[in-house]
């Protein structure tokens, strides 16, 4: 186990009516110019706007919206939204949905007290003086953003992400029946996001970390648990709940403490979303598979551990390899029971940009930690998702 710093200011609230809150919840970070940020008529047929409105209304607040937000964000939008975002002074960020319109908010927070181009964060790093305060309403069980400290933000081609704990909402509201309604496929990859987010974790090369090796495995065996229960009713209110909660925990960097999470998987996604414009969470059950296959040849102990604690595969029957490959199976079997592809051929992707892709993720260095890849590396697993 090594040493940690954990912090994660975050209020949870939680379950029906949760969304009623909101009024009382602005009045306490003493909004005064809020800006509104979405993705599609959604909200109104789902009533958020009304109340968001009442709530407007209420307390006198000046106010903005933009409905523009698209799956992987682009920069563009945030600098529109940063220009508006100045010229209102806006000094609260309010985003509905789910993680591309958190990290849009995400960014504007970041980008309305800059004087430079907000991508400065994002591709050199900056580390910024002031950030506006975000909230959140919930709409799905996948990111985990709202209560994370990142955020991802494309720009072209480039897809890259900015972590800073003070981008950390103020709140986040979840009332899981506001994921009733989701279309399956949305469900299913955010089922997928939230999976891979404990595996990344999970996949550590720090040992003597029981207490969040077992959090994990527990918190996967939740997720497996309850979305075969989706499958089979997905208007099972319950097993919504533990999903939307497990997004949260998945991703609050609670799970972090004591252990080194790899992130290789998300890097060499990130590059194919950016490159195809693909959903983050299918693209994510597509890489985790190969990527957990290319480590039973390489460094197996990790997974192998998964796969015997979680899926009881016998370590006296099977080698280290034996079991992580072994898991590369039931992870192809358990997004495929989802209804999600799982190679990039099923895609339609081919191998023609998987140079440019690895040279790009890889152009500062190694990308994961459990098992550092380079160039080679990260096109060798490309090849193995194909």
């Amino acid at each position: 186990m090594i040493g940690f710093e954990y912090y994660n200011p975050a209020k949870i609230v939680f379950g029906e009516g949760a969304q009623n809150k909101l009024k009382d919840l602005l009045k306490e970070y003493g909004v005064k110019s809020l800006l509104l940020v979405y993705s599609g008529d959604f909200i109104k047929s789902l009533g958020i706007y009304s109340v968001i409105i009442d709530a407007v209304n209420d307390l006198g607040l000046d106010f903005a919206e933009s409905g523009e937000v698209v799956p992987n964000p682009d920069v563009e939008l945030v600098r529109k939204l940063v220009k508006e975002g100045k010229e209102k002074k806006v000094d609260f960020v309010l985003a509905v949905g789910g993680g591309s319109s958190i990290d849009t908010a995400k960014a504007i927070a970041l980008g309305v007290p800059y004087e430079g181009d907000v991508w400065d964060f994002f591709e050199k790093g900056v580390s910024p003086k002031e950030v506006l305060p975000v909230g959140v309403i919930a709409t799905t069980a996948s990111s985990g953003s709202e209560t994370s400290n990142a955020a991802i933000i494309s720009n072209g081609e480039w897809k890259l992400g900015f972590e800073d704990d003070r981008i950390i909402p103020r709140f986040a509201i979840m009332n899981p029946e506001y994921t009733v309604n989701l279309p399956w496929y949305q469900t299913a990859a955010g089922i997928a996001d939230v999976l891979t987010h404990l595996l990344e974790r999970y996949f550590s090369d720090v040992k003597n970390s029981d207490t969040t090796d077992y959090l994990i495995e527990g918190a996967v065996r939740a997720l497996l648990l309850n979305a075969d229960r989706l499958i089979k009713n997905p208007h099972d209110i319950n097993a919504r709940a533990e999903i939307q909660w497990l997004a949260s925990v998945a991703h609050n960097n609670f799970l972090d403490a004591g252990r080194a999470a790899d992130w290789g998987s998300h890097r060499i996604e990130h590059e194919l979303s950016a490159q195809y414009n693909i959903t983050h969470g299918e693209g994510m059950a597509v890489v985790i598979i190969a990527w957990v296959k290319y480590m039973a040849g390489v460094k197996p102990w990790r997974p192998a551990l998964l796969a015997t604690r979680v899926y009881g595969v016998d370590p006296y029957n099977y080698s280290e390899a034996q079991r992580a490959d072994i898991l590369g199976d039931k992870l192809r079997e358990f997004f495929r029971s989802l209804g999600l592809k799982t190679s990039l051929t099923e895609l339609g992707i081919d191998d023609s940009d998987f140079e440019i892709m690895a040279k790009r993720a890889t152009r500062n260095g190694a990308v994961g930690h459990y098992e550092p890849l380079d160039e080679v590396r990260f096109i060798e697993i490309l090849k193995l998702a194909l």
